[in-house]
């Protein structure tokens, strides 16, 4: 694409809003340096140097955003704890919207605590509760998300991350409320609970989602994405069955395929790194692309 053409894409998908709706989770990093094994067991000593923490999971795609200086506002549910405390104030010092955000002391905010030496992670712990929200709850988002849903709304990310914002009636209405309003909705779909998907503006899957979303075992690649019969096979079930306008497939260090209906996959190629502190690449790519599309693209 030509950088001017790049360029204006992306100052118009700046001058839109775009609501993100889902699972949000606080990502706390917390480095030291490894110099013994702990005398009580055969395990290293941490010594702590320094701690960071970081909107993860929905609100990490609204991070991304607002990277790119888009006007973003994220609805989702969050507990009355210390870390909701965190990640609201995090979210405020990214330029996030918070008005769409509810807190219930029945809830528990996500927490991932990562713990990083030698420029390796060693250890990771999850501290969160996966239970649905409730119908009332579910009610309630539905009515920010709503009064959040104004004329300068461009685009709808729903983030699935399995933790039970994201339930088939929240994605049943929204489905519908931007079919009315003529709103793009993409989703980063999770098969650990299936949802009927039907009617997605974009679906954003890893390879290893797309096969579970479709019922499949997942079978090894090939090197050129382009000559990967099984996946294509399964790509090709799912634009039938779950009928979105596109499909952008995350295939790690083998890039990514856009499928749109009537047309063959284009492949988009990337350059591997190796990281130590996974930022979140699926998060970027819905944030960038749907970015895109808000601009014109």
């Amino acid at each position: 694409m030509d950088p001017l053409r790049a360029q204006a894409i992306l100052e118009a998908g700046m001058s839109q809003r775009i609501l993100v709706v889902g699972d949000v989770m606080l990502d706390q990093f917390i480095w030291g340096q490894v110099t013994r094994i702990s005398p009580e067991a055969p395990v290293p000593v941490l010594d702590f140097q320094d701690e960071r923490y970081m909107p993860g999971g929905a609100a990490n795609v609204a991070r991304n955003l607002t990277a790119w200086n888009t006007d973003t506002v994220i609805c989702s549910w969050i507990g009355r704890d210390v870390a909701g405390d965190h990640l609201i104030e995090q979210l405020k010092q990214c330029q996030v919207g918070c008005g769409g955000v509810l807190r219930s002391a029945s809830r528990m905010t996500a927490l991932k605590t990562r713990i990083v030496a030698l420029r390796q992670q060693m250890v990771r712990v999850d501290r969160e509760r996966r239970e649905p929200i409730t119908t009332r709850q579910t009610e309630q988002l539905l009515k920010r998300v709503e009064r959040h849903l104004t004329s300068k709304v461009s685009a709808v990310i729903l983030c699935d991350y399995g933790k039970g914002v994201v339930t088939q009636e929240l994605l049943d209405s929204l489905t519908v409320m931007c079919r009315q309003r003529g709103i793009w909705l993409s989703m980063d779909p999770k098969p650990v609970k299936p949802l009927h998907l039907k009617g997605l503006s974009l679906m954003t899957p890893n390879r290893k989602e797309l096969f579970a979303l479709a019922r499949r075992p997942e079978v090894p690649g090939t090197v050129d994405p382009l000559k990967d019969r099984a996946l294509h096979e399964v790509i090709a079930q799912l634009m039938t069955e779950a009928a979105p306008a596109m499909m952008l497939v995350t295939l790690g260090e083998r890039g990514m395929l856009l499928c749109q209906r009537g047309q063959e996959p284009f492949h988009i190629p990337t350059m591997a790194r190796e990281v130590y502190d996974v930022s979140g690449a699926g998060d970027t790519a819905i944030a960038a692309f749907t970015l895109a599309i808000s601009g014109g693209a």
